[in-house]
């Protein structure tokens, strides 16, 4: 019997992979599919990315550095109010190769990392859990002590043990041309109802086009109104759901749901890979497989970690509903020189800042 079954190779789920196995714990991770595949999540990230990945792994990840965000009401015809940075805000990454590189730190730590094994069906008992999985070759089964769902929005595992569904589900959608652009400025349009639609430049990479949005017939049609705004091609179409407002509960009698799975992600973006790593730390630190009981250290460590930025990332949420003349007004009063960390809204009352918005070279 395993110490720790995990159930998702995502970000969030291979950082607690590693970190329990760097503790000395016996941990299986299953991932349904083959890792980094389908590509589901832009690769626009903080710098702080950089502390969860192996120092030999950041040249072959890094794509492009990012230094502020050009912000439209309307298309890319509309007028841009533009904010920044004097240092670099984020990088661009390969996605699929962030995740493979994680997944390859948890085996060097000494997990056994396994792909093209889907769970089916994961039953607590008093003294364990078990998880039916099938595999090309069959049907099998394992059995751990504690069980780590980390198995993305529409989570199996959250489901199997009745633990309550995210608040929200966005429909998100991205594709890419294959253009070089090394700008070093994203592009954010308010025209999707409720949330945005962006273009990423990515160096030699080419380009990244995505929305989100409530789920609706419609998502897909004003995707290929912006791109058709833009005058491009886009290929390898990808589309996932982006789970926004945490449930109420993340723990259970022996499992415990991470990442996309427990929703934590930044309302305001949709991101939760910063998030879904911090919130794994706080369960490596935490969790004993030996005792179930610290499973609620877990559920308010998290949130004590996490709450006031998601709760902050609500508030700036709201902005993108606002009528069309307030939010260009706020884009002009706000626009020029900050000093905001992009995952964390509570930096905007930073001193840095203010500092930045008060200077007089904005």
């Amino acid at each position: 019997m395993y110490d720790f079954l995990v159930v998702g190779v995502g970000p969030a789920g291979a950082r607690f992979t590693r970190r329990a196995a760097e503790a000395g714990y016996d941990v299986l991770a299953l991932e349904k599919g083959e890792i980094g595949e389908p590509l589901a999540c832009s690769g626009h990230v903080s710098t702080d990315l950089w502390a969860y990945v192996p120092d030999a792994a950041r040249d072959r990840l890094f794509q492009n550095r990012i230094y502020g965000a050009d912000f439209h009401v309307g298309g890319p015809d509309t007028d841009s109010h533009r904010f920044y940075k004097r240092e670099e805000v984020s990088n661009v990454i390969d996605r699929v190769g962030l995740d493979r590189t994680l997944a390859d730190a948890a085996r060097a730590a000494g997990a056994d990392v396994r792909e093209g094994h889907t769970v089916t069906a994961v039953t607590e008992h008093a003294d364990r859990v078990t998880a039916a999985v099938s595999t090309a070759d069959g049907t099998t089964s394992f059995e751990a002590k504690l069980l780590a769902g980390a198995d993305g929005p529409v989570s199996r595992v959250r489901g199997e043990v009745g633990l309550p569904e995210p608040d929200e589900l966005l429909h998100g959608v991205l594709a890419f041309d294959d253009t070089p652009d090394d700008g070093d400025h994203v592009d954010v349009h308010l025209t999707a109802p409720r949330f945005f639609a962006w273009r990423i430049p990515r160096g030699d990479a080419g380009v990244e086009y995505g929305l989100a949005a409530p789920p609706s017939a419609s998502v897909t049609d004003m995707f290929d109104r912006l791109t058709a705004a833009y005058d491009v091609e886009t290929d390898r179409f990808c589309s996932g759901a982006i789970p926004v407002g945490p449930p109420q509960a993340t723990t259970s009698e022996r499992t415990f749901p991470l990442g996309d799975a427990a929703a934590q992600t930044k309302p305001f973006t949709g991101g939760g890979i910063l998030y879904g790593m911090r919130a794994a730390d706080v369960a490596a630190d935490v969790i004993d497989p030996d005792e179930p009981a610290t499973l609620s250290a877990y559920e308010s460590g998290w949130r004590s970690e996490l709450a006031s930025e998601i709760r902050l990332g609500r508030l700036v949420r709201r902005a993108y509903s606002l009528p069309e003349p307030i939010q260009r007004l706020g884009l002009r009063l706000f626009s020029g020189r900050i000093g905001v960390h992009m995952d964390e809204p509570s930096s905007f009352f930073s001193r840095e800042n203010l500092r930045a918005m008060l200077s007089f070279s904005r």
